[in-house]
């Protein structure tokens, strides 16, 4: 691998994807910036509430307020939330699991 410039550092955009919900309809969805998880991890905020922001900040297609995503939770079942929420933070590098596929290196030491 090269190593990047200033320039393609910056012009970096965040990943892209879908999510499917239970009854398997879809959303399109995009990956949290860094400054964007750390303002979900503020102090102050209820599982539920940061939930309510990833869900809000991630969901592209169609767009949510917060309330829109409270509005949401309150009215239907956890599955669809759930996994909106597991594929942003999948796609996002938040997930236990994604961790360990960015650390994986493709060359071998011996």
């Amino acid at each position: 691998m090269s190593h990047l410039t200033r320039e393609q550092i910056l012009a970096r955009k965040t990943g892209k994807g879908t999510a499917t919900l239970p009854d398997g309809s879809t959303v399109a969805i995009r990956a949290l910036t860094r400054d964007e998880v750390l303002e979900a991890q503020e102090g102050g905020r209820s599982t539920a509430e940061r939930d309510n922001f990833i869900v809000s900040t991630g969901m592209t297609n169609p767009q949510l307020s917060v309330e829109d995503v409270a509005a949401w939770a309150a009215a239907g079942g956890a599955g669809d939330l759930v996994a909106v929420s597991d594929a942003i933070a999948e796609l996002s590098g938040l997930k236990p699991s994604s961790a360990k596929e960015a650390t994986k290196s493709t060359s071998r030491r011996r």
